[in-house]
C-alpha cells in the first residue's frame, strides 16, 4: 500500500466529519482531489473503506482499522514534532479534545484559554460529544483526550480525576420547589422542563435516567446552551437540571433558585481520559498537566 501522510490526514478528517465534502474542507483539498484520493486508497487496499450514505459517509470495518492506524502514525509524528519543538521554532502541535456538555459549560473554555496563551505553538480542537462518543473516539484513536463523567463505561482507557460535577434542579424564584432542601428526579417529572438540544450530551444522560424512572421529560423548549436554559427557567417557563457550576454562574444574573438532587447519579466526577497518557505527544502531555493543575 502506498498511502502518504496527506491520504491519512484526509481520511481521518472524512471519518471525523462523516462527510467527504467537509473532510476535504478540513484537509484544505478540493472535493474532486479528495474523492480521488479516497478512491485510490480503496483501490490500493482492495477493500471499501467508506460506506456511502445519502447524508454522508461511515467507515467500514476496514475503514475503522485504517483510521486507527492513521491516528497512531500521525500521533507519533506529532510526538516527534513536539520533542523537536524544544530545539526549533515554527513547529506546531495539535490536540483533539472531546468533552461532555458539563465540562464545556463549567471550566474548559477558561482553562484552555490560559493554556493557549502560554503555548502559542499548540492548537486545540475542542468538540462537544456524548460520553459514549467521546470514549469510543479516544479508544479508537480518533481523539487524543476526552473529558467524561466517571459514571461512563471507560473500557481500557487511562483516566485522571478533574473535578466534581454535581447536577442540580433550577427553578424560578417563588416556585413551589424553591424552598425544598433536596428533591429526587421522580418527584419532578410531572413538571414542565426546559432542556438542551438532542445533540447535547447532558440531555442524553438525563433522558436515560428519566426513562429508567418510567416517565420521559415534559420538555416545553430545547435550547442550545445552559445559560439560555437558566434564563428561560427564571421567566417561569419550566424547571431544568443543569451542572451546579452553570447554575451558580447563571444565578448571578437570573432570578433562579438551586435545589440539590438526592439521586446518587447526580453526584459524579469529571475525568480526563486517554489511551495511554505516557504515549501522548509532548504538547498533549503539557495540556494534561495544565488541566490537572487548573482542577486541583
Amino acid at each position: 500500500m502506498r498511502f502518504d501522510l496527506t491520504d491519512l490526514r484526509l481520511f481521518l478528517h472524512v471519518v471525523e466529519a462523516e462527510s467527504i465534502t467537509h473532510g476535504a474542507e478540513r484537509a484544505g483539498l478540493a472535493l474532486a482531489s479528495a474523492s480521488e484520493r479516497i478512491r485510490g486508497m480503496e483501490l490500493d487496499g482492495g477493500v471499501p473503506l467508506l460506506e456511502r450514505r445519502p447524508r454522508g459517509v461511515r467507515p467500514t470495518p476496514a475503514g475503522l482499522a485504517v483510521a486507527h492506524h492513521a491516528r497512531t502514525v500521525l500521533a507519533q509524528l506529532e510526538q516527534m514534532r513536539g520533542e523537536l519543538g524544544q530545539y526549533a521554532r515554527g513547529l506546531r502541535g495539535h490536540v483533539r479534545l472531546l468533552s461532555v456538555t458539563a465540562a464545556v459549560a463549567a471550566f474548559l473554555p477558561e482553562a484552555l484559554s490560559g493554556f493557549l496563551a502560554a503555548h502559542p505553538s499548540v492548537d486545540v480542537d475542542l468538540e462537544e460529544r456524548t460520553s459514549r462518543e467521546t470514549v469510543d473516539a479516544v479508544a479508537g484513536g480518533l481523539a487524543d483526550l476526552g473529558v467524561v463523567a466517571d459514571t461512563t463505561e471507560l473500557a481500557d482507557l487511562e483516566t485522571r480525576r478533574l473535578r466534581p460535577d454535581r447536577l442540580v434542579l433550577v427553578v424560578a424564584e417563588g416556585h413551589p420547589l424553591a424552598e425544598r432542601a433536596a428533591v429526587a428526579l421522580r418527584e419532578v417529572l410531572d413538571e414542565p422542563f426546559v432542556g438542551l438540544s438532542h445533540s447535547r450530551s447532558l440531555q442524553t444522560y438525563l433522558a436515560g435516567h428519566a426513562a429508567r424512572a418510567g416517565r420521559p421529560f415534559k420538555l416545553r423548549v430545547r435550547l442550545g446552551g445552559l445559560d439560555a436554559v437558566c434564563r428561560m427557567v427564571a421567566r417561569g417557563v419550566g424547571v431544568a437540571i443543569v451542572p451546579e457550576a452553570a447554575a451558580l454562574r447563571a444565578r448571578e444574573t437570573a432570578a433562579i433558585r438551586i435545589v440539590p438532587l438526592s439521586d446518587p447519579w447526580a453526584c459524579r466526577y469529571l475525568v480526563l481520559a486517554a489511551r495511554r497518557f505516557s504515549a501522548l505527544p509532548a504538547h498533549a502531555r503539557q495540556l494534561v498537566d495544565h488541566l490537572l493543575a487548573e482542577s486541583a
